[in-house]
């Protein structure tokens, strides 16, 4: 069944409520300081000890942008001195050293990705340096199924610079849209050029790149349905693999950037609904396969055949492959797990340059899973990933009776099986087409910790 059929806006309006985006579980705000440095090395060192070791993602985060763009919450560091790139990428090296000391060679790399801020501040020679650093403190794989990603800005990166990043081994590149509308390009800061993209995304092409995406908003100031229409008409012709079509969340309480929107400017509930339907139609007719949450590609990428044989992942970079892997995260804020510990790096620039440069893993807080923390990841990951929870697997490897251990979630689910978005298909519960546009609100019912935080931190589920 399409997922245009089952597109209702009278459902997703009633649960259009604020939660965790389930890049982990438990998420980031139970992480303390209780777990620090020592704890995340002993960690590192105890996972080389696995019967069979287990290959590794490698995330590195790149802060800077030249500019801001007003939506933008992730964290980054806006400066026009192209010197504070190179002195990060000193820095950066040494905390490779430091991670990869404690990781046994054996232990293979198949997955790098580059996020941020804006990776491709460094230029190509720097992202260079980096990236034959990682080749000498660990085991970088020569398989065909490695993935090395870079997220780029076209706005400042020269096609022929894509060549020098293909030569680096980078196969996949993720570019940066959002909209492709003068009016809303202004509202945003982020005036982009379609010529400049289609540019890049041709070069990425022509060096070989296996994979594109492309990401864009919906929900910015000034969108219309007939000018969104025009955006997705113009994406859905450059025929990237990839598209990421991300619910644009309005919480200029935490971050300061988005204060330079007039909230008079963004679209209505009701809009917004329409946007999201607009994207799911047209897409769907193009033939992109619904992956999850706001990730769609073609049934032939990557991503859509670790979905199908079991092994795509959702992690601090969203949908990936290689659900195989631990993920070893480096620079400013970057988030790792390793076998049931998580760490995260100092998030402000300074404190995360003073412990790199007095020789310590920069560690600013983290968390060890207890029993119950790793029955309720494994069954959210499998939902999130592959839209169901299978009891007798959850039951078989966690040594409870699911009906007793999960009857206050199950309560809080059933209003979904009134509603037709999960059923039960034997000891299997499955979410419907209808349900799958909803599964974070699914993931809700069994988070244990989610009244503890004020719902301000989550974006909205549509």
């Amino acid at each position: 069944m399409s997922l245009t059929s089952c597109f209702d806006t009278e459902l997703l309006r009633r649960y259009d409520r604020p939660g965790p985006r389930y890049t982990s579980y438990p998420t980031a705000p139970q992480f303390h300081a209780d777990f620090g440095r020592h704890d995340w090395e002993q960690a590192l060192r105890d996972s080389n000890d696995d019967p069979i070791p287990r290959r590794l993602s490698l995330y590195l985060h790149v802060p800077f942008c030249t500019s801001p763009c007003f939506y933008c919450g992730c964290n980054k560091v806006i400066t026009r001195d192209r010197r504070r790139g190179e002195e990060y990428v000193q820095l950066l090296k040494r905390e490779i050293e430091a991670s990869g000391s404690l990781i046994d060679r054996d232990r293979q790399v198949v997955q790098i990705h580059f996020g941020g801020g804006t990776p491709n501040f460094l230029c190509p020679a720097q992202l260079g340096d980096v990236v034959g650093h990682l080749s000498r403190h660990f085991g970088l794989a020569d398989v065909p199924d490695r993935d090395f990603s870079i997220e780029l800005d076209p706005r400042a990166i020269a096609p022929a610079e894509v060549a020098e990043l293909a030569a680096m081994g980078f196969n996949r590149a993720s570019l940066g849209v959002q909209d492709y509308d003068p009016d809303v390009q202004r509202a945003v800061n982020r005036v982009q050029g379609i010529e400049e993209t289609e540019a890049v995304l041709d070069a990425c092409r022509q060096a070989g790149m296996s994979s594109i995406n492309i990401d864009l908003i919906y929900g910015l100031p000034k969108q219309t349905p007939r000018t969104f229409a025009l955006t997705l008409d113009r994406v859905i012709a450059q025929r990237p693999s990839r598209i990421a079509i991300y619910g644009y969340a309005h919480l200029p309480q935490l971050f300061r950037p988005q204060r330079q929107i007039e909230a008079s400017d963004l679209p209505d509930a009701e809009t917004r609904l329409q946007l999201l339907g607009l994207a799911i139609r047209r897409l769907d007719v193009a033939g992109y396969q619904y992956i999850g949450m706001d990730h769609f590609a073609l049934p032939d990428d990557p991503l859509a055949v670790a979905q199908r044989c079991g092994s795509l992942q959702r992690n601090f970079m969203g949908y990936t492959t290689h659900g195989d892997c631990d993920l070893i995260g480096l620079g400013v804020s970057a988030i790792s797990r390793v076998g049931e510990c998580f760490a995260q790096n100092h998030r402000d620039l300074p404190a995360w340059s003073a412990a790199v440069e007095a020789g310590r893993l920069p560690i600013w807080r983290g968390l060890r899973m207890d029993h119950d923390d790793q029955l309720r990841a494994a069954l959210i990951q499998r939902l999130m990933c592959q839209g169901e929870i299978d009891v007798e697997q959850i039951e078989a490897d966690h040594a409870v009776r699911f009906e007793d251990y999960f009857k206050d979630a199950l309560e809080r689910l059933q209003p979904m099986f009134d509603d037709g978005l999960v059923s039960c298909r034997g000891r299997r519960i499955v979410a419907s087409p209808r349900g799958r546009m909803l599964l974070r609100n699914v993931a809700m019912c069994f988070d244990r910790y989610l009244g503890q935080h004020e719902p301000t931190r989550f974006s909205r589920a549509v």
